[in-house]
């Protein structure tokens, strides 16, 4: 499968620390974890890395962390023809501190008032699938013009208006438990199941042809299955950094998706996925192997699968212990049964056409 990831980029610093820093005191820090970050190119560096033809839509600055991102991005085998240089803007940067005994991050974003925009919707290849952050209305608008039989999945991890209107016309949309709550108008009570089916049906009856599902942080994933709505429990882990989880739980989605999984062992296998990453230090570094998430499936559902070639991992990620898998079939949210939907259409709307000028602008 081909696969397009559109969206925004950055360069992360993680630095793991004892304990929350006092204002107005001085640190030293003995170790820090560099690497890219940014959904969409974590979404394709993992794709890659499982195998995947991988393709990253992207604008990076003209700067060292740019150059370094993109260097990361192809040493995983992304094909980065399509990033995009600002020269006007610099490349955002992250720094995360993590607290070591807490399993907690804080996360300090250097980022411009305003980011580039794609400018060039040129592509010389057939996409089968598209996953998108929904920072790239333009360019994503694009590519579903362009590749109409594409399976297409957005990341809904906040709510605005282009984002909003980008859901429409996807097939798949794993949205954020802020974004489902917002949305629907109803908060989630996790001691009171009403709240969460509540919740699933608003946000059906905003997007009745798509596919819905919704992460809860270190409770799962609520989607639906068969007409019932279900709850998939993550994996339990220590957290030792709970950083680019929900990256990586997209990017274990669209893999299995491009791999025609059903929906129940999609889940399963992106719930592994993040489940594994927040077991170790650092963002995009802590992303799992195809065969840790393969053989952690085989291990609790004795089964046999064997992976694909895949690419190897730049740092070692062996899983000495491995948590257990809740039983998914246990966890049906009680008379929660959903209406009949229809077959799956564009959002039941028309996709805007969308062009670049004659100086490349939207």
């Amino acid at each position: 499968m081909t696969i397009l990831s559109i969206g925004r980029t950055s360069y992360d610093i993680t630095c793991p620390v004892d304990e929350y820093p006092v204002e107005g005191t001085k640190y030293l820090l003995s170790e820090k974890i560099e690497a890219g970050g940014g959904t969409a190119a974590n979404v394709a560096y993992l794709l890659a890395r499982w195998g995947e033809t991988s393709y990253f839509a992207g604008v990076v600055g003209s700067d060292d962390y740019g150059t370094k991102i993109r260097k990361e991005l192809e040493q995983a085998t992304v094909k980065t023809d399509l990033m995009e240089n600002s020269y006007e803007i610099g490349t955002p940067l992250s720094v995360i501190l993590v607290n070591k005994k807490m399993g907690t991050r804080t996360r300090f974003d250097v980022v411009g008032a305003t980011q580039p925009q794609l400018k060039k919707y040129e592509y010389n290849f057939n996409a089968d699938v598209i996953f998108t952050d929904g920072k790239e209305y333009s360019a994503t608008i694009n590519a579903l013009n362009k590749f109409p039989k594409a399976i297409s999945i957005i990341d809904a991890g906040r709510v605005d208006s282009n984002l909003l209107e980008l859901c429409k016309y996807m097939k798949y949309i794993v949205c954020s438990k802020g974004f489902a709550e917002a949305v629907s108008g109803v908060k989630i009570d996790f001691n009171n199941s009403s709240s969460l089916v509540q919740v699933y049906k608003k946000l059906k009856d905003r997007y009745p042809n798509n596919n819905i599902i919704v992460t809860l942080e270190e409770m799962g994933a609520m989607y639906s299955f068969n007409g019932e709505i279900k709850i998939m429990p993550g994996i339990k882990t220590k957290v030792v950094d709970p950083s680019c989880s929900g990256d990586i739980f997209h990017g274990a989605f669209v893999y299995c998706l491009a791999n025609n999984f059903d929906m129940e062992k999609t889940i399963t296998y992106s719930n592994i996925a993040a489940g594994l990453s927040v077991g170790k230090m650092g963002g995009r570094t802590s992303t799992p192997s195809l065969r840790e998430v393969i053989n952690y499936y085989n291990q609790k559902f004795h089964i046999v699968e064997e992976p694909k070639e895949e690419v190897k991992p730049v740092i070692k990620t062996d899983v000495d212990e491995l948590p257990d898998i809740p039983d998914a079939s246990k966890f049906v949210i009680p008379s929660n049964t959903l209406e009949e939907q229809p077959a799956f259409m564009v959002g039941g709307a028309s996709i805007p056409t969308i062009e670049p000028n004659q100086n490349g602008n939207v």
